[in-house]
């Protein structure tokens, strides 16, 4: 079991804001924006999510790494948050099925984390704050010199990101046989939401986010799963042609986060930078089709603004978000294309949204019926 490193380390925020600690992980110097996590659980589905790349983070629950890490609790193949910070990092863990611990896990891939800090008094400060850049440094302490890294740092308004996290050639997850097939476009997918394709018997082809409209046809899926991704949706001209000619082919298509906000700037709609963003794993959201509540998982910096969506002909809104008002979810009137701002294929949960995979497959069994007669 790799032990706990004792060098001090510091964590400086972008307002001049220190704190200092201990290191745990890797030993060095990281950057990124700053953001805080409310989750008490899955911690390495969280560190794994591609959508977390470029932050930061601060996990609210006090103790992390107390249950170790298991091969198959990944969302993707190496931790992509930037950097860490925690109340306590565990140097034990039990748990059966356990592989190893967090710290050697952070060590493998690199990752720098500080512990040891009052993140209560940390995440009070952003919420107050504001979301802004930070640096944590196990390997350099002086203050002067870490503000000159910092302030080298890009903002996360106007940053795009996907492209360092999507696949580089297309692969196929499911069975051959299965019943339907979906083009899964890759901003930074998680793995659960290929898993819960599969578990509903959709062969999926996950494609580079840079793949054309032509090579996906050529394969001739019988829907599209516009995935979750980093970074700002609202630079992403060439996504946003690319979800364009994908809807007018007419197909099915359920977006997910980013693929939900290119959807909604695809139909003219705006996306703004929050304040402090939502990530965590209870946020209350009304489906507004239904009447019913769903608790939700939750991890975003960028929302799509409500006032252009209800002055919008083209667009629904499905979901809305009941802490703060927030736009949560979208359909299109003329299209089977609808979206989501939460993660319906939270691991380890909650499980409340799973029904709209079904409603996705329900979808491409409705469209691939009337084609077929």
């Amino acid at each position: 079991m790799n032990k706990l490193p004792t060098n001090p380390a510091v964590l400086l925020l972008a307002d001049g804001t220190v704190f200092h600690g201990l290191a745990a992980g890797a030993i060095g110097t990281t950057t990124g924006e700053i953001a805080f996590n409310t989750g008490m659980t899955g911690y390495q589905e969280i560190f794994t999510d591609p959508s977390y790349y470029g932050q930061i983070l601060v996990m609210a629950a006090s103790h992390i790494g107390n249950y170790g890490t298991h091969d198959a609790e990944i969302e993707s193949e190496s931790v992509k948050i930037s950097g860490l910070v925690v109340k306590k990092f565990s140097e034990n863990f039990s748990r059966v099925g356990s592989t190893e611990s967090l710290q050697s896990y952070f060590e493998r891939d690199g990752k720098v984390a500080i512990r040891d800090v009052d993140t209560r008094a940390i995440i009070r400060h952003i919420r107050n704050k504001g979301a802004m850049n930070a640096i944590i440094s196990s390997e350099e302490t002086d203050i002067e010199k870490l503000k000159k890294i910092l302030a080298e740092v890009p903002s996360m308004d106007g940053l795009e990101l996907s492209s360092r996290v999507s696949c580089k050639e297309a692969y196929d997850v499911g069975n051959p046989d299965a019943d339907f097939r979906v083009a899964v476009v890759d901003y930074g997918a998680k793995k659960n939401i290929v898993r819960c394709l599969v578990e509903r018997d959709c062969l999926c082809r996950v494609f580079p986010m840079d793949a054309t409209v032509a090579e996906m046809e050529a394969w001739n899926p019988d829907g599209y799963m516009l995935s979750n991704g980093p970074g700002d949706p609202s630079v992403m001209k060439d996504s946003i042609k690319l979800v364009d000619e994908i809807v007018e082919i007419g197909k099915p298509v359920f977006g997910i986060c980013l693929g939900h906000q290119l959807l909604a700037l695809r139909a003219g709609l705006k996306t703004v930078k929050m304040f402090n963003g939502h990530r965590g794993i209870n946020h209350p959201v009304k489906n507004n089709i239904t009447g019913k509540c769903e608790i939700t998982s939750q991890n975003h910096g960028f929302v799509v603004d409500m006032e252009s969506a209800q002055g919008n002909d083209e667009i629904e809104v499905t979901h809305t978000h009941l802490n703060d008002g927030t736009l949560a979810g979208i359909r299109y009137k003329n299209h089977p294309v609808f979206s989501v701002q939460y993660h319906p294929e939270s691991s380890p949960g909650p499980h409340d949204s799973r029904y709209l995979f079904d409603t996705f497959v329900g979808n491409m069994k409705e469209v691939k019926a009337s084609v077929t007669n």
